[in-house]
């Protein structure tokens, strides 16, 4: 039986959900370890992240450490007149923070915060599922899709980077035409690549 995407992001949200306290953690430490031996971080200045939410990941941790590293953040942002797209603006620990309509804290929107996506590094991606294709499964907004269609066709700008559970591994997905595979996701037990 096949599922949906629907499907899927039920199936793969519950079982993210039920990972307690401590597994969570012990995935945010993995991932992190992970994420700070990528050899794209050398040469990498301005990184995009995202705050975890749903039982995603965390991402706090590599936050941290970037910070640590003097690299910089910059977190997603719903664009308030471009339906479907994201801006990404500077963050730290002194940022204001709002809810987006989705309940998911983003940075007060502020001009001189933001940051062109050409000029990123390495834009990493939130997702639900993922297969061993590198397909990625998202909320079904699109946002990601619509963000990293340009690297898609020319292969250059910021490098997309998918963090998920080992959970959130699957054979195969549906794809749609919109879908844009990443070269690169991570996971606490390993780092999937496709380049």
């Amino acid at each position: 039986m096949t599922l949906s995407r629907q499907d899927y992001r039920k199936l793969i949200r519950q079982k993210r959900n039920q990972l307690n306290q401590d597994e969570q953690s012990q995935a945010a430490i993995a991932l992190t370890s992970h994420f700070l031996n990528l050899s794209e971080l050398e040469q990498a200045q301005h990184i995009a992240l995202y705050l975890s939410a749903d039982g995603e990941v965390g991402t706090s941790l590599i936050i941290q450490e970037l910070k640590r590293l003097g690299k910089d953040v910059y977190l997603p942002v719903i664009h308030p007149f471009s339906s479907g797209h994201l801006l990404f603006l500077s963050y730290d620990e002194n940022t204001s923070m709002v809810s987006n309509r989705y309940n998911i804290s983003e940075p007060k929107l502020e001009k001189n915060k933001i940051i062109p996506v050409e000029q990123l590094d390495i834009i990493c991606t939130p997702l639900v599922a993922f297969d061993k294709q590198g397909h990625r499964l998202g909320m079904g907004g699109g946002y990601y899709d619509r963000t990293l269609e340009p690297w898609f066709h020319s292969q250059s700008g910021p490098k997309p980077i998918g963090l998920a559970h080992n959970c959130q591994e699957v054979e195969q997905l549906p794809v749609e035409s919109w879908d844009v595979p990443l070269p690169k996701i991570l996971t606490p037990k390993k780092i999937w690549d496709w380049e």
